[in-house]
């Protein structure tokens, strides 16, 4: 070999292995930006994060404020394992919080409250906030749920807060205001409210609820220029003292939809006086989303996306939203989870965890009239 032949091949080999290296470089930069884009982007600084959580059409929607704190409203349902109590941690560890300072129980059926002491087990709570005493003790089931509770609070010696209408949760970076408890409404419009809402004329008054629904406990979250709304299970009897014939909430950019989507709950003067941009219904695929109420919902004047946790097994191919605004489609149960993040600004985006998507909302599109 000549020492020209030497230099050739050492060349040949140098130019090889920098191909392999530069070949490398790009595929792990090519898998770098894959999961880039296939995670959620980092939350911009000073946002509020909502997780609405998949408990099978029960509730859990945990809430990140830009100071730190948290805040979840009711804890799925007792049982399977601990399935939703599991799902509730996860989604704080996911959160990078330790402990939830405040659990808000809207009411105590079972797919509410039924799983507060599963929860205590799964990770520490500061302090739970209720509506008072159970009112539905002819119901076994519901009364099994008030009294476990009053058990979990003297066992686990956890501090506990019953709440009236207009009372403030005390949370810093935003503005939680309840709007029902008990029975009770609000007795005068928010600053925000004070119209008269004409679709009242045209909505059916229906009879007294006298179940643990009528009272549930209902917030008004307020952060920067967006409000979002969650009633719990109140019925459309109490949403009609809500609106009726003055709109005493205002409009409001998210509507956690009630009751899971049922027709007992979701009236047209409801929807006519809130207006909603968002709304994003915690249903599962065999509970909620019934059809009347869906098309309410879906009728709202401003509504510009309709987000579901499941699709709706009831509502069938005419009344569920396009699968990439369900977080769960059918078959078999896969937890997914839909988060939502508000931004100082005023802008929003929705994250579903199982397409790995985000879905942005301009400041200027919330409040455009």
């Amino acid at each position: 070999m000549t020492l020209n032949d030497f230099f050739s091949r050492d060349l040949q080999a140098k130019r090889s292995r920098t191909t392999r290296g530069a070949l490398a470089a790009v595929t792990v930069v090519a898998v770098l930006l894959r999961l880039a884009m296939e995670m959620p982007a980092a939350p911009p600084a000073k946002s509020l994060q909502v997780y609405f959580l998949d408990v099978e059409g029960g509730q859990a929607t945990l809430f990140l404020t830009p100071d730190g704190e948290s805040l979840l409203i009711d804890t799925g349902w007792p049982g399977n394992a601990g399935r939703d109590a599991g799902r509730i941690a996860a989604a704080a560890k996911l959160a990078g919080i330790p402990k939830i300072d405040l659990v808000l129980l809207t009411h105590y059926h079972m797919d509410h409250a039924g799983g507060a002491p599963q929860l205590v087990a799964k990770i520490p709570v500061g302090t739970f906030i209720d509506h008072g005493p159970n009112r539905e003790p002819g119901d076994q089931a519901t009364e099994q749920v008030w009294e476990e509770y009053q058990k979990l609070l003297a066992e686990q010696k956890v501090k506990r807060m019953s709440v009236k209408v207009s009372d403030v949760l005390p949370l810093n970076g935003i503005h939680a205001e309840v709007v029902s408890s008990d029975g009770a409404v609000l007795p005068k419009p928010l600053a925000e409210g004070g119209a008269r809402n004409a679709a009242c004329a045209n909505t059916e008054k229906r009879s007294a609820d006298q179940t643990e629904n009528a009272r549930s406990l209902g917030i008004l979250l307020t952060f920067g220029k967006v409000r979002i709304l969650d009633l719990g299970d109140l019925t459309w009897d109490k949403e009609l003292e809500l609106v009726c014939p003055v709109n005493k909430l205002g409009a409001v950019d998210v509507y956690i939809v009630s009751h899971h989507g049922s027709s007992q709950s979701n009236s047209p003067a409801l929807l006519a006086a809130i207006t909603p941009r968002l709304s994003i219904m915690d249903n599962g695929e065999t509970k909620g989303g019934a059809p009347t109420s869906w098309d309410i919902v879906k009728s709202a004047p401003k509504l510009q996306d309709f987000w579901q946790v499941h699709y709706s097994k009831e509502g069938g191919a005419a009344h569920n939203s396009p699968d990439p605004l369900i977080a769960n489609l059918q078959g078999p149960d896969e937890g997914n989870y839909l988060k939502l993040t508000v931004s100082a600004d005023g802008s929003m985006e929705v994250y579903n965890s199982r397409t790995r998507a985000t879905k942005h909302y301009t400041a200027a599109q919330q409040r455009a009239d």
